[in-house]
């Protein structure tokens, strides 16, 4: 296929350049035809899981489990803001089940992830945390409590603030973004 064809099929239906026309028909026959992550309204990577897409929230260019081996359990909501990367093997879990009964899940606060954020390689994310604009999760971080202030690099298990951000220099650029 010629570079000018998958750019006008890209520009008709909508699709992001950045992305190879190969992850699309990967993404209609997993999707479309073999019914896996059916319910997703978005291009999902062939090798992630999305449960309960209903109760995700995302923002501008935000795709959440276009990187391979991304799991996402949004059984109680996940809202994910503006520009926020998600890399593989992900895993954000917004419920888990009862200690005594595995049958019946906990209900728990949506995970909140703000805009502009970046989630590292095999970060988990777990039920009830909020993470602020600007907050970037480290490669194998565990992250159990929220870091709504965001402008951080977090990292380790459990997740902790390792690097502070300039807040003028993010907000600068997120100004710069919107041009």
């Amino acid at each position: 296929m010629s570079k000018d064809t998958s750019y006008l099929l890209k520009k008709s239906f909508g699709l992001r350049r950045e992305m190879s026309m190969g992850f699309y028909l990967c993404d209609f026959l997993f999707r479309r035809l073999l019914r896996q992550n059916a319910d997703t309204n978005w291009a999902v990577h062939h090798s992630s899981t999305i449960h309960s897409p209903k109760n995700i929230v995302k923002g501008i260019n935000v795709y959440p489990g276009d990187s391979p081996g991304v799991y996402i359990n949004a059984n109680n909501g996940v809202r994910v803001g503006d520009y926020t990367n998600i890399g593989p093997n992900v895993g954000i879990i917004s419920s888990n089940h009862d200690v005594i009964d595995n049958h019946r899940q906990v209900s728990a606060q949506p995970i909140e992830i703000g805009k502009y954020c970046w989630l590292g390689m095999g970060a988990i994310v777990l039920p009830e945390v909020t993470l602020g604009d600007f907050t970037i999760v480290g490669a194998g971080a565990v992250v159990t409590k929220s870091f709504a202030e965001g402008y951080c690099v977090i990292a380790g298990n459990p997740a902790k603030i390792i690097k502070q951000l300039d807040k003028e220099a993010c907000n600068a650029f997120a100004l710069d973004k919107k041009r």
